[in-house]
Protein backbone atom coordinates (compact mmCIF):
# COMPACT_ATOMS: atom_id res chain seq x y z
CA UNK A 1 0.00 0.00 0.00
CA UNK A 2 1.04 3.57 -0.66
CA UNK A 3 -0.52 6.47 1.21
CA UNK A 4 -0.14 9.90 -0.35
CA UNK A 5 -0.95 13.08 1.54
CA UNK A 6 -1.32 15.87 -1.01
CA UNK A 7 -1.41 19.58 -0.28
CA UNK A 8 -3.63 19.36 2.81
CA UNK A 9 -4.88 22.72 4.04
CA UNK A 10 -7.08 23.38 7.06
CA UNK A 11 -8.15 26.52 8.90
CA UNK A 12 -10.15 27.05 12.07
CA UNK A 13 -11.91 30.41 12.55
CA UNK A 14 -9.93 31.85 9.62
CA UNK A 15 -6.66 30.81 11.27
CA UNK A 16 -4.61 28.58 8.93
CA UNK A 17 -3.40 25.47 10.77
CA UNK A 18 -2.21 23.30 7.87
CA UNK A 19 -0.60 25.11 4.95
CA UNK A 20 -0.16 22.55 2.20
CA UNK A 21 0.98 19.34 3.91
CA UNK A 22 2.34 16.62 1.58
CA UNK A 23 4.16 13.36 2.25
CA UNK A 24 4.09 9.68 1.27
CA UNK A 25 4.19 6.48 3.36
CA UNK A 26 4.58 2.91 2.06
CA UNK A 27 3.70 -0.46 3.56
CA UNK A 28 6.58 -2.12 5.36
CA UNK A 29 8.06 1.12 6.61
CA UNK A 30 7.50 3.46 9.52
CA UNK A 31 7.38 7.18 8.84
CA UNK A 32 8.24 9.47 11.73
CA UNK A 33 5.86 12.44 11.79
CA UNK A 34 7.52 15.09 13.92
CA UNK A 35 6.95 18.63 15.08
CA UNK A 36 6.71 20.87 18.10
CA UNK A 37 3.51 21.17 20.10
CA UNK A 38 0.97 23.02 17.98
CA UNK A 39 2.81 22.39 14.72
CA UNK A 40 -0.17 20.62 13.13
CA UNK A 41 0.61 16.92 13.58
CA UNK A 42 -2.62 15.97 15.34
CA UNK A 43 -4.72 18.07 12.97
CA UNK A 44 -3.16 16.24 10.02
CA UNK A 45 -3.82 12.82 11.56
CA UNK A 46 -7.41 13.71 12.47
CA UNK A 47 -8.08 14.87 8.92
CA UNK A 48 -6.58 11.63 7.64
CA UNK A 49 -8.89 9.64 9.93
CA UNK A 50 -11.94 11.62 8.81
CA UNK A 51 -12.58 13.28 12.18
CA UNK A 52 -13.07 16.46 10.16
CA UNK A 53 -12.61 17.32 6.50
CA UNK A 54 -9.70 19.29 5.13
CA UNK A 55 -10.39 22.57 3.30
CA UNK A 56 -8.13 21.63 0.38
CA UNK A 57 -6.01 18.70 -0.73
CA UNK A 58 -6.56 14.96 -0.72
CA UNK A 59 -5.51 11.68 0.86
CA UNK A 60 -4.87 8.87 -1.63
CA UNK A 61 -4.34 5.15 -1.07
CA UNK A 62 -2.76 3.40 -4.05
CA UNK A 63 -3.81 6.33 -6.22
CA UNK A 64 -7.48 6.34 -5.14
CA UNK A 65 -9.25 8.62 -2.63
CA UNK A 66 -8.63 7.26 0.86
CA UNK A 67 -11.68 6.35 2.94
CA UNK A 68 -10.61 5.09 6.40
CA UNK A 69 -13.83 3.06 6.68
CA UNK A 70 -12.66 0.87 3.78
CA UNK A 71 -9.46 -0.22 5.55
CA UNK A 72 -8.50 -1.77 8.85
CA UNK A 73 -6.93 1.16 10.67
CA UNK A 74 -5.43 1.10 14.15
CA UNK A 75 -5.26 4.62 15.59
CA UNK A 76 -3.65 5.41 18.93
CA UNK A 77 -4.44 9.09 19.60
CA UNK A 78 -2.41 11.18 22.01
CA UNK A 79 -5.58 11.72 24.06
CA UNK A 80 -6.48 8.27 25.35
CA UNK A 81 -10.14 7.18 25.30
CA UNK A 82 -10.79 4.06 27.37
CA UNK A 83 -13.26 3.74 30.25
CA UNK A 84 -11.59 3.64 33.70
CA UNK A 85 -14.50 1.97 35.53
CA UNK A 86 -15.20 -0.76 32.96
CA UNK A 87 -13.63 -4.26 32.86
CA UNK A 88 -10.75 -4.51 30.41
CA UNK A 89 -12.12 -7.48 28.46
CA UNK A 90 -15.57 -5.92 28.10
CA UNK A 91 -14.33 -2.69 26.60
CA UNK A 92 -11.80 -4.37 24.32
CA UNK A 93 -14.66 -6.51 23.00
CA UNK A 94 -16.80 -3.41 22.58
CA UNK A 95 -14.20 -1.50 20.57
CA UNK A 96 -13.35 -4.58 18.51
CA UNK A 97 -17.00 -5.15 17.60
CA UNK A 98 -17.39 -1.50 16.63
CA UNK A 99 -14.73 -2.22 14.00
CA UNK A 100 -16.60 -5.25 12.70
CA UNK A 101 -14.81 -7.98 14.64
CA UNK A 102 -16.55 -11.22 15.59
CA UNK A 103 -16.80 -12.06 19.30
CA UNK A 104 -15.00 -15.42 19.10
CA UNK A 105 -12.13 -14.01 17.05
CA UNK A 106 -11.87 -10.98 19.31
CA UNK A 107 -11.68 -13.11 22.46
CA UNK A 108 -8.80 -15.04 20.90
CA UNK A 109 -7.06 -11.80 19.95
CA UNK A 110 -7.57 -10.36 23.44
CA UNK A 111 -6.05 -13.50 24.96
CA UNK A 112 -3.05 -13.25 22.65
CA UNK A 113 -2.41 -9.57 23.25
CA UNK A 114 -2.91 -9.62 27.02
CA UNK A 115 -0.38 -12.43 27.17
CA UNK A 116 1.95 -10.55 24.83
CA UNK A 117 2.02 -7.48 27.07
CA UNK A 118 2.04 -9.55 30.28
CA UNK A 119 -1.38 -8.44 31.58
CA UNK A 120 -3.45 -11.65 31.37
CA UNK A 121 -4.24 -11.59 35.10
CA UNK A 122 -6.06 -8.23 34.73
CA UNK A 123 -8.49 -9.41 32.05
CA UNK A 124 -11.62 -9.12 34.25
CA UNK A 125 -10.48 -6.10 36.27
CA UNK A 126 -11.51 -2.50 35.76
CA UNK A 127 -9.03 -0.37 33.85
CA UNK A 128 -8.58 2.04 36.77
CA UNK A 129 -6.92 -0.71 38.83
CA UNK A 130 -3.92 -0.65 36.49
CA UNK A 131 -0.93 1.68 36.61
CA UNK A 132 -0.64 4.42 33.99
CA UNK A 133 1.88 2.39 32.02
CA UNK A 134 -0.30 -0.72 32.03
CA UNK A 135 -3.32 1.34 30.99
CA UNK A 136 -1.23 2.51 28.06
CA UNK A 137 -0.59 -1.12 27.09
CA UNK A 138 -4.36 -1.78 27.08
CA UNK A 139 -4.77 1.23 24.80
CA UNK A 140 -2.15 -0.29 22.48
CA UNK A 141 -4.05 -3.62 22.46
CA UNK A 142 -7.20 -1.72 21.47
CA UNK A 143 -5.23 -0.23 18.57
CA UNK A 144 -3.80 -3.51 17.26
CA UNK A 145 -6.23 -6.30 18.13
CA UNK A 146 -8.19 -6.09 14.83
CA UNK A 147 -4.94 -6.75 12.91
CA UNK A 148 -4.93 -3.37 11.13
CA UNK A 149 -3.16 -2.76 7.82
CA UNK A 150 -2.59 0.91 8.69
CA UNK A 151 -1.25 1.84 12.12
CA UNK A 152 -1.09 5.42 13.42
CA UNK A 153 0.72 5.81 16.74
CA UNK A 154 0.71 9.19 18.49
CA UNK A 155 3.13 9.15 21.46
CA UNK A 156 2.85 5.37 21.99
CA UNK A 157 5.64 5.23 24.60
CA UNK A 158 4.00 7.78 26.91
CA UNK A 159 3.97 6.47 30.48
CA UNK A 160 5.94 3.29 29.77
CA UNK A 161 8.90 2.25 31.91
CA UNK A 162 12.02 0.75 30.24
CA UNK A 163 10.76 -2.86 30.51
CA UNK A 164 7.39 -2.06 28.97
CA UNK A 165 9.09 0.10 26.35
CA UNK A 166 11.08 -2.96 25.28
CA UNK A 167 7.85 -4.96 24.91
CA UNK A 168 6.29 -2.24 22.76
CA UNK A 169 9.43 -1.91 20.64
CA UNK A 170 9.26 -5.61 19.80
CA UNK A 171 5.58 -5.24 18.89
CA UNK A 172 6.25 -2.29 16.57
CA UNK A 173 9.12 -4.14 14.88
CA UNK A 174 6.79 -7.08 14.26
CA UNK A 175 4.16 -4.81 12.71
CA UNK A 176 6.71 -3.29 10.34
CA UNK A 177 8.05 -6.76 9.43
CA UNK A 178 4.47 -7.79 8.59
CA UNK A 179 4.43 -5.00 5.98
CA UNK A 180 2.03 -2.78 7.86
CA UNK A 181 1.92 0.91 6.98
CA UNK A 182 3.01 2.76 10.14
CA UNK A 183 2.90 6.47 10.96
CA UNK A 184 4.77 7.13 14.18
CA UNK A 185 4.55 10.46 15.99
CA UNK A 186 6.61 11.05 19.12
CA UNK A 187 8.69 13.61 20.97
CA UNK A 188 11.07 10.82 22.02
CA UNK A 189 13.52 11.04 19.15
CA UNK A 190 15.49 7.94 20.12
CA UNK A 191 12.44 5.79 19.38
CA UNK A 192 11.82 7.51 16.06
CA UNK A 193 15.44 6.90 15.05
CA UNK A 194 15.11 3.26 16.01
CA UNK A 195 12.05 2.51 13.86
CA UNK A 196 11.73 5.08 11.12
CA UNK A 197 13.56 5.05 7.80
CA UNK A 198 11.61 8.11 6.65
CA UNK A 199 10.74 11.30 8.53
CA UNK A 200 8.50 14.27 7.92
CA UNK A 201 9.02 17.36 10.07
CA UNK A 202 6.21 19.90 10.30
CA UNK A 203 6.58 23.40 11.73
CA UNK A 204 3.80 26.01 11.98
CA UNK A 205 1.62 24.01 9.61
CA UNK A 206 4.23 23.53 6.89
CA UNK A 207 6.58 20.70 5.95
CA UNK A 208 10.12 21.91 6.61
CA UNK A 209 11.98 18.63 6.15
CA UNK A 210 11.04 15.28 4.63
CA UNK A 211 12.89 12.25 3.30
CA UNK A 212 15.10 9.30 4.12
CA UNK A 213 16.60 9.75 7.60
CA UNK A 214 20.01 8.32 6.70
CA UNK A 215 20.34 10.65 3.71
CA UNK A 216 19.18 13.62 5.77
CA UNK A 217 21.84 12.87 8.39
CA UNK A 218 24.50 12.62 5.70
CA UNK A 219 23.41 15.92 4.17
CA UNK A 220 23.19 17.71 7.52
CA UNK A 221 26.60 16.35 8.49
CA UNK A 222 28.32 17.39 5.27
CA UNK A 223 31.53 19.38 5.79
CA UNK A 224 31.50 18.67 9.52
CA UNK A 225 33.97 16.60 11.51
CA UNK A 226 33.68 15.15 15.02
CA UNK A 227 36.90 15.47 17.01
CA UNK A 228 37.61 14.07 20.46
CA UNK A 229 40.60 15.61 22.21
CA UNK A 230 41.66 16.30 25.81
CA UNK A 231 42.63 19.85 24.81
CA UNK A 232 40.40 22.88 25.25
CA UNK A 233 38.31 24.26 22.43
CA UNK A 234 40.39 27.46 22.47
CA UNK A 235 43.57 25.48 21.83
CA UNK A 236 41.98 23.66 18.90
CA UNK A 237 40.72 26.96 17.47
CA UNK A 238 44.18 28.52 17.64
CA UNK A 239 45.69 25.52 15.87
CA UNK A 240 43.08 25.63 13.12
CA UNK A 241 43.37 29.37 12.42
CA UNK A 242 46.01 28.47 9.83
CA UNK A 243 43.19 27.08 7.68
CA UNK A 244 40.99 30.18 7.91
CA UNK A 245 37.98 31.10 10.02
CA UNK A 246 37.06 28.43 12.55
CA UNK A 247 33.53 27.33 13.46
CA UNK A 248 33.97 24.91 16.35
CA UNK A 249 31.18 23.80 18.66
CA UNK A 250 30.91 21.02 21.20
CA UNK A 251 28.51 18.53 22.70
CA UNK A 252 28.82 16.24 25.72
CA UNK A 253 31.26 13.94 23.96
CA UNK A 254 33.46 15.90 21.57
CA UNK A 255 34.03 18.91 19.34
CA UNK A 256 32.22 19.47 16.05
CA UNK A 257 34.12 21.36 13.37
CA UNK A 258 32.53 22.98 10.33
CA UNK A 259 35.28 22.62 7.75
CA UNK A 260 36.75 26.00 6.76
CA UNK A 261 36.28 26.94 3.10
CA UNK A 262 38.64 24.98 0.86
CA UNK A 263 39.79 22.66 3.66
CA UNK A 264 39.21 18.92 3.77
CA UNK A 265 39.34 16.46 6.64
CA UNK A 266 42.92 15.40 5.90
CA UNK A 267 44.26 18.97 5.95
CA UNK A 268 42.46 19.53 9.26
CA UNK A 269 43.99 16.38 10.73
CA UNK A 270 47.50 17.30 9.53
CA UNK A 271 47.16 20.82 10.94
CA UNK A 272 46.09 19.54 14.35
CA UNK A 273 48.94 17.03 14.49
CA UNK A 274 51.45 19.68 13.36
CA UNK A 275 50.36 21.72 16.38
CA UNK A 276 50.85 18.74 18.72
CA UNK A 277 47.13 18.35 19.35
CA UNK A 278 46.28 14.97 20.86
CA UNK A 279 43.51 13.33 18.81
CA UNK A 280 41.45 10.63 20.52
CA UNK A 281 39.03 10.22 17.63
CA UNK A 282 38.46 11.90 14.28
CA UNK A 283 35.43 10.98 12.19
CA UNK A 284 32.62 12.34 10.00
CA UNK A 285 29.85 14.02 11.97
CA UNK A 286 26.33 12.63 11.66
CA UNK A 287 23.79 14.59 13.70
CA UNK A 288 21.23 12.81 15.84
CA UNK A 289 17.56 13.26 15.05
CA UNK A 290 17.34 15.48 18.13
CA UNK A 291 20.07 17.71 16.64
CA UNK A 292 18.19 17.89 13.35
CA UNK A 293 14.88 18.61 15.08
CA UNK A 294 16.30 21.44 17.19
CA UNK A 295 18.18 22.94 14.25
CA UNK A 296 15.14 22.82 11.94
CA UNK A 297 12.17 23.47 14.24
CA UNK A 298 13.69 24.64 17.51
CA UNK A 299 13.63 28.34 16.74
CA UNK A 300 11.47 30.53 18.89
Amino acid sequence: MRLEVRNIRKSFSDTPILKGISFTVNSGEAMGFLGRNGAGKTTTLRALMGVFHQDEGEFLMNGRPFDPTEYKVGYLPEERGLYPKEPIEDQLLYFGQLRGGQRKDLLDHITYWLDRVELSEYRKKNLETLSKGNQQKIQIIQTLMNDPDIIILDEPFSGLDPVNSMILKEIIRDQIAEKKLVIFSSHQMNYVEEFCDEITLIDQGEIVLSGNLTKIKQEKGRNRIRIASPHSGDKLRRALLALGSVNLSSDAESYILHLPGGADDQSVLRTLLDHNIIIQSFSPYYPTLTDIFVETAGRE
